[in-house]
């Protein structure tokens, strides 16, 4: 039984009582949660749902035939025309009439795999000379001086890797096909020995950090020595990279972030961070008289703080994060890139932008109580998604005159005042992230939406149902690096299985893949003419000096002014010149 309330037989004098209101309004908000809790007892005692009925597909436009009556797509092609041929086999009819001649051949092609073994004896001769002395030929250069083949190797790593085959059933499947290998040095064949993959995994994130304009960031969990982990994806349309840590808090992230560096550094924008997160004013005074000052390690920054009485977790906290986003902006990162997140707090550093799909969820997951609270939330998710059609729109035409249209368009919708408390609580929470959500009017060439994050990231929900968790440093380093391989391999168009047999082998048909990334995203750059509207970035730099100016001694105030405008130079030309 809905809830209906008839304000129409209540007094003028009861409609402006505001104990009335008061009243009306709890009313509702009850009448919402008891709807929501009969749902859940429904749920729980197993009672059949709400039918959710879909819209009729009546009006639905058929899709239009070609002329020929055909589906499109459906032309026929030759499929065999670009396969490799590997044997011939030439047959005869079985009888032939005299006096029959052969005009053509009748091609008919199979293709078929061989799995099973192949072994090779290396008899390595060995001759001793007149001084007494012996030389030894020597093993081919892709062996690697192991027992096991480039070829084995690389379908060992494809199977584990890519096709998630967990350790036992792979060892079962190698046993069966002949090969005699054991657990241990399967093992050993999977995660050990494998600096040049890590390190190729680390020029990725260098790489794509500073070649493209923003990144798509999200998390999960991933267990590690029977204890709760999780790993961080990092990424975009050219790259994808995965870390496994202990904790998924701001500076674990912005550790992620400085791209394999250790060092922590005291710029101006690590005091400006400080500054605006309330670092107290003797603190960050004891810090600015410190400026331009590299730490190697977090051990030498832990006793920086305690020396100058910095000892307060939190105040540890912000001043941490200042200087890991001084060493990321020092090691060549933009402060400028955005950083697109479902709206987890750790990932609310530099530029910031929000998911449009999560934000959508808030309005989704509200159970309406009455037909016009239903009728309300049906029209809010129709303006919600027209606005986000509009904004994909504006992505490919930015301009001025639709900026602000979109923006009017925006606070219309979110500051609407419906039948629903739940829906107005929903639209209001929505609406204290207008920045971040209408990030792409300022940069229309981030995405809307961090569905690439989300995919990517399921790879490590399929590996945790398959193999759990890992047990070793080692196995958990090669499941991040094989993952974010695998992951920028697809990106770039590479087969990954050409791309083992490369490496293996030392071959270099590929270039590495951090050399593809900035190629791809210069070329993007070149494709989508990015329009970035101006910047004061005169008065932006001119707040930062007064503000650092306040602690400072007048000497130090001029270095950092010179700091600050040795920065402030290359952004402001940045943003005036599209592309």
């Amino acid at each position: 039984m809905k809830l209906s309330i008839d304000e129409s037989k209540l007094s003028d004098e009861d409609k402006k009582n505001p104990t009335v209101q008061l009243l009306l309004e709890i009313i509702r908000q009850q009448a919402e949660v008891i709807e929501q809790l009969k749902d859940e007892i429904n749920r729980l005692k197993k009672h059949p749902r709400r039918p959710k009925i879909k819209p009729s597909n009546l009006e639905k436009k058929k899709k239009a035939k070609s002329k020929s009556g055909k589906r499109a797509g459906s032309k026929k092609k030759f499929k065999t025309a670009e396969l490799q041929i590997h044997n011939e086999e030439k047959i005869e009819p079985d009888s032939i009439p005299a006096g029959s001649r052969f005009i053509a051949y009748r091609d008919f092609v199979v293709q078929d795999i061989k799995i099973e073994p192949y072994n090779t004896r290396y008899r390595l001769k060995v001759y001793e000379t007149p001084a007494g002395n012996y030389i030894t030929g020597k093993l081919p250069r892709n062996l690697n001086d192991k027992h096991f083949g480039p070829s084995l190797i690389r379908f060992i790593l494809y199977q584990y890797y890519h096709c998630h085959v967990s350790q036992p059933l792979l060892l079962e499947q190698l046993h069966e096909i002949g090969i005699d290998i054991s657990s241990g040095y399967l093992n050993h064949l999977l995660i050990e020995c494998k600096e040049a993959f890590h390190q190729e995994k680390d020029d990725i994130l260098s790489a794509g950090l500073k070649a493209c304009s923003y990144i798509n960031v999200d998390d999960t969990g991933a267990r590690h020595r029977g204890k709760n982990g999780y790993c961080t994806y990092i990424g975009n349309e050219a790259f994808s990279w995965f870390e496994s840590t202990e904790r998924k808090n701001r500076i674990n992230f912005l550790k992620c972030l400085r791209a394999g560096h250790s060092d922590l550094y005291l710029n101006i924008e690590a005091l400006n961070y400080m500054e605006v997160n309330k670092l107290p004013k003797n603190q960050l005074q004891a810090l600015i008289d410190h400026f331009g000052n590299m730490f190697p390690s977090q051990e030498h920054w832990d006793t920086f703080l305690t020396r100058n009485g910095i000892v307060t977790p939190r105040h540890r906290k912000i001043a941490t994060e200042g200087a890991l986003i001084g060493s990321i902006v020092e090691h060549g990162i933009s402060s400028d890139l955005v950083i697109i997140s479902d709206d987890a707090g750790q990932f609310n550093v530099l530029r910031h932008g929000l998911c449009w799909v999560h934000a959508e969820r808030l309005i989704g997951k509200i159970v309406p109580f009455s037909d016009q609270a239903r009728r309300d939330l049906e029209d809010v998710k129709e303006q919600i998604w027209n606005l986000y059609r509009d904004l994909k729109e504006y992505k490919l035409n930015p301009n001025a005159k639709d900026k602000q249209d979109l923006k009017d368009a925006f606070d219309n919708i979110f500051t609407t005042k419906t039948d629903s408390v739940t829906l107005n609580q929903a639209l209001k929470r929505i609406h204290k992230n207008k920045a971040e959500l209408l990030l792409v009017l300022e940069r229309p060439d981030i995405p809307l939406h961090n569905n690439s994050a989300e995919n990517a990231i399921r790879e490590y929900v399929k590996k945790r149902k398959v193999s759990g968790g890992t047990k070793s440093e080692m196995g958990r380093l090669a499941r991040d690096t094989f993952t974010s391989l695998k992951k920028t391999c697809r990106k770039l168009g590479i087969s990954f299985w050409q791309y083992l047999k490369d490496r293996i082998e030392h071959i270099g048909a590929y270039p590495q893949l951090s050399l593809l990334i900035k190629e791809l995203a210069l070329k993007a750059t070149d494709n989508k003419k990015i329009t970035k509207f101006p910047v004061d970035v005169g008065s932006f730099a001119g707040s930062a000096c007064l503000d650092i100016s306040k602690y400072a001694r007048a000497d130090e105030t001029m270095r950092i002014s010179q700091e600050i405008s040795s920065r402030a130079d290359p952004f402001l030309y940045h943003c005036l010149n599209p592309g």
